[in-house]
């Protein structure tokens, strides 16, 4: 009925093809929601089904607590030996002794910084000291 006036443009009033237009704009959206409420369903589906919480027993509750002691406590020991050498690094780089230097904090510099940020941190350093 619409469809030869529609294509053609003769016969059709402007509120008949916007209604058209209208209800072609529901239907599509009506469509893409409800395709996206059945993705969401799977997907809660597919985590009930397939995730499953791991039980533990009491017992290796205490082990792994008693390991994630230890751990840190490593840790710990790894950290003041880090800075113990990370002085002894600096103090030899500025041929002083150890007792003129304090490091209070310290940080991991990235790798994939960029050369003019690597010649910034040098050129800061440099003026520093």
């Amino acid at each position: 009925m619409y469809s030869d006036a529609l294509l053609t443009g003769k016969g059709v009033t402007i509120g008949e093809a916007l209604s058209i237009g209208g209800e072609t704009t529901v239907i599509g959206l009506a469509i893409v929601f409800s395709v996206l409420i059945i993705l969401m369903i799977v997907l809660m589906l597919f985590k009930v089904i397939f995730y499953r919480t791991p039980k533990q027993h009491t017992e290796t509750a205490l082990l792994k607590d008693s390991k994630t002691n230890e751990i840190v406590q490593a840790m710990q020991d790894d950290e003041e030996e880090l800075i113990a050498v990370l002085t002894a690094a600096v103090a030899a780089s500025l041929n002083t002794s150890t007792y003129n230097l304090k490091i209070k904090s310290y940080r991991r510099i990235d790798n994939k910084i960029p050369s003019w940020n690597k010649a910034g941190l040098t050129e800061t350093i440099n003026n520093r000291f």
